[in-house]
């Protein structure tokens, strides 16, 4: 890991977990980041709003890195413009009626606008459905 990456994700850690505890005016206020391009500090928390199971990371998209499916989550943002809530949703595929609540959040830049997004899912495969490889954290 580059010592340019260690001190960017070290810069977002702070607005990432503020961000996370629900700080919504913290988070309107966060300052201005350096990083060029487009980037988002993706979080998605399991379970319930106390629950601590919370993986984050950070997606750099110039070039793509930072997540393990960065080019792929890359490419679906583009399309989208940006706009999470815009990724077209998956056809045919089949999510389980299990609640098991998954919150996906971000927050960053994208094409010079700012990107705020907040959603909770009944599950990570209808999250994952609907947000295509944005918040697959996996490895």
């Amino acid at each position: 890991m580059t010592t340019t990456l260690r001190a960017i994700r070290a810069a977002l850690l702070l607005p990432l977990a503020l961000l996370l505890a629900g700080a919504a005016p913290a988070a309107h206020a966060s300052p201005r980041h350096g990083f060029p391009g487009n980037w988002l500090g993706l979080a998605v928390t399991r379970g319930d709003a106390r629950s601590s199971d919370t993986r984050g990371v950070l997606l750099l998209c110039d070039p793509p890195q930072g997540h393990a499916h960065a080019a792929r989550a890359c490419r679906q943002l583009a399309v989208a413009g940006g706009d999470i809530g815009r990724i077209p949703r998956r056809t045919g595929v089949m999510c389980p009626m299990l609640y098991a609540p998954v919150t996906a959040s971000a927050h960053g830049r994208w094409n010079g606008h700012r990107v705020d997004f907040r959603r909770t899912f009944s599950n990570s495969c209808a999250m994952k459905a609907q947000t295509g490889e944005v918040f697959d954290l996996s490895s």
